[in-house]
């Protein structure tokens, strides 16, 4: 039983060796690592379909592209958190275009807090953003991939927040750690029908991100923000840094893709050296709120009875 078994155990799903003529969806598309990721793959050849919430800047992309000689089928902009939207996008775009090569999932939102300072808005809204919207893109343009019986790549963006315990992030961590759950599944369930899955753990990008994050109790205009926000931007990776990592990590069929070593360093000690993980998380949290002492100090606004 084993050894007719071991052939099919031992089966790696089809590796896209190249993206020339593939059908490529990115969310998030109009800026950050999402426009890098979309450029970089429509100069490897792929023709890509972008969406993003902001059509305006969708649009610029999308003819930023196709000026440098590149293709771009589907446009369009959608939420999505939103199903029936998402739905509707991937009816268009699978009765346009057929079946996507390659799906992209990497919109998505940021907000930091304690569990004090953080409104329920704050949890919901990451979770439908950074979780469910992953999730719509999945149920409604994965199942044609499998249909169409060609094999393929899914992308998750989740992040270093997805696999470490940072200061402030446990509403953010609730997505991104959902997220590589429904991927450490999908792997090895895709797996059988050619689709090989990377999840994504960006540490430091420096992205438009960087500037319309919020953290509860935080005056983003302070001149202590800026100074922790420039150093930050200094040791980030570029989102086009960001774009090759992912791209590589589909052409080699990677389920761990990282945008930067130190990530996947301190990931390394989580899994094999826990104390010392345990002693650098400590650390980092009392740095963090040395830094910037008003986020423990912040509490959501009173409600009325």
């Amino acid at each position: 039983m084993l050894p007719r078994l071991l052939p099919r155990l031992l089966r790696r799903s089809r590796r896209l060796r190249s993206l020339s003529g593939k059908h490529v969806l990115v969310t998030g598309a109009a800026s950050g690592i999402g426009r890098a990721t979309a450029v970089l793959a429509a100069e490897q050849g792929a023709v890509v379909h972008l969406t993003d919430l902001g059509a305006d800047r969708l649009d610029e992309v999308a003819a930023e592209i196709r000026a440098a000689g590149g293709r771009v089928g589907h446009v369009e902009a959608v939420d999505v958190s939103d199903h029936e939207a998402v739905r509707r996008l991937a009816r268009r775009l699978t009765d346009a275009h057929g079946s996507m090569d390659v799906v992209m999932n990497i919109a998505g939102i940021s907000r930091w807090g304690t569990v004090r300072s953080l409104e329920h808005e704050d949890w919901r809204r990451l979770v439908e953003v950074n979780l469910m919207g992953p999730i719509h893109v999945i149920e409604e343009l994965v199942p044609p991939m499998i249909d169409a019986g060609r094999g393929g790549h899914l992308v998750n963006v989740s992040s270093a927040a997805g696999i470490i315990g940072m200061p402030w992030h446990a509403a953010y961590s609730a997505s991104k750690f959902g997220i590589r759950g429904v991927s450490e599944v999908l792997r090895f369930d895709l797996r059988r029908h050619g689709i090989g899955v990377s999840l994504v753990c960006p540490g430091a990008v420096d992205t438009p991100l960087t500037e319309t994050i919020h953290i509860a109790g935080v005056d983003k205009a302070s001149p202590t923000f800026r100074k922790l926000q420039a150093r930050f931007r200094h040791g980030a990776a570029t989102p086009e840094e960001a774009a090759e990592a992912i791209l590589e990590g589909v052409r080699r069929n990677r389920y761990w893709v990282y945008t930067s070593r130190d990530i996947q360093l301190v990931h390394l000690l989580q899994r094999y050296l826990p104390p010392v993980y345990s002693v650098l998380m400590r650390t980092m949290s009392w740095g963090a709120n040395k830094a910037l002492p008003a986020v423990e100090q912040a509490r959501r606004p009173e409600r009325a009875a």
